[in-house]
């Protein structure tokens, strides 16, 4: 925890949001300095040509890297929505684990979100499609072009926790009000 209090003390804050999928997980890192978001790198992880246990180690090997080339204080990964297919969750749920060992294995705090508290950080409706997430996200980072989907939902993730983090610390030093109790 003691990279959120350093970033508490700053009040800037890096993020990698994960968008984690069994055969594209999207990635996004975004700063917020001074009250304002900063766009730094988005990208996909694409392993869907290889074995399943590959898969996994490729996720957990390239957010690694991510992480130690862009040092965020923070990753955030969505929570598994299980509707239907329960294999499809528990498959999701894998590549999940894998970015947060790879979260963990860099002293990375890890925090989650549901896709309907994302969409409604980002979008304002939790019932956003992803075209309206792809267009937020070009609006709120100054982007010339939408990220491909996975990204942008990888970005609307640490877009979230930005929010939630920063209303938390407005709140933590008497600028939203005081808090008793």
């Amino acid at each position: 925890m003691a990279s959120s209090t350093a970033a508490t003390d700053q009040c800037s804050l890096r993020v990698l949001g994960v968008d984690p999928g069994s055969r594209v997980t999207g990635f996004g890192v975004v700063d917020f300095e001074d009250r304002h978001l900063h766009y730094v790198d988005c990208g996909r992880i694409q392993v869907a040509d290889q074995p399943f246990p590959t898969r996994l180690h490729r996720i957990y090997a390239e957010l690694s890297g991510i992480i130690r080339e862009h040092r965020p204080q923070v990753m955030v990964v969505e929570k598994v929505f299980v509707a239907r297919n329960a294999q499809s969750a528990l498959i999701l749920g894998h590549a999940r684990g894998a970015a947060i060992v790879a979260a963990t294995a860099e002293n990375i705090d890890v925090e989650e979100y549901t896709a309907l508290q994302v969409k409604q950080a980002v979008v304002g409706s939790g019932k956003a499609d992803k075209a309206q997430v792809q267009h937020m996200i070009r609006v709120l980072l100054g982007l010339r072009e939408a990220p491909p989907s996975d990204a942008a939902d990888a970005l609307a993730c640490g877009i979230c926790h930005i929010h939630t983090w920063d209303n938390a610390h407005r709140l933590r030093v008497g600028l939203g009000g005081t808090r008793s109790g």
